[in-house]
């Protein structure tokens, strides 16, 4: 990378982290908007038609102006940083973050068809199933972060293995929570 094109280059940077955050935030949020959506769904009225319709307010408003424009400028500046210095397309390491990426994006317009779907009133995932679903982010989020830190370190069977345990456990913990609230 040029010397000159540094400080755009950290730039890029910057805002790629501020939005991978935000887009992240969303994405949890809207996960757990989804399951109390699902789960007002089996009350009863007024108060079931009341939550039905402001969760799907709730749902489109954060699915419009926070997932949405935090994915795109995450995309764009991720781009920007991959133009800036090229010689990170030559590293291993960032080849498994972008599949990772690649893999975080299809779960993000998997839930932008939830979203779509809910809005029609269409429950096709009980909330024990968007329980599960939502930690599926986390272990992206696990995996982006532990690649892009540990770069050449990581020894990727370890991590691998790694991943597949946080998987596990919260797995687990999902199904403990559910149990604990049918016991409510």
């Amino acid at each position: 990378m040029i010397d000159i094109l540094l400080p755009y280059y950290q730039y890029f940077k910057a805002v790629h982290i501020v939005f991978v955050i935000s887009w992240m935030a969303g994405l949890f949020y809207i996960l757990s908007l989804f399951i109390y959506h699902t789960e007002a769904n089996d009350k009863s009225e007024p108060e079931k038609s009341i939550l039905l319709k402001q969760f799907v307010k709730m749902e489109a408003t954060l699915w419009k102006i926070i997932c949405q424009p935090a994915m795109i400028i995450t995309f764009v500046a991720g781009v920007g940083m991959l133009t800036l210095n090229n010689s990170l397309l030559q590293m291993d390491w960032m080849w498994v973050k972008l599949g990772f990426v690649f893999g975080l994006l299809i779960y993000h317009f998997i839930c932008g068809n939830i979203v779509k779907q809910l809005q029609n009133n269409q429950f096709k995932m009980t909330s024990f199933q968007l329980r599960l679903w939502r930690e599926l982010a986390t272990i992206f989020m696990i995996a982006i972060v532990f690649v892009v830190i540990l770069k050449n370190a990581l020894n990727w069977i370890y991590g691998l293995i790694g991943i597949m345990g946080v998987a596990l456990a919260i797995m687990i913990a999902v199904k403990l929570y559910k149990n604990y609230r049918l016991k409510k």
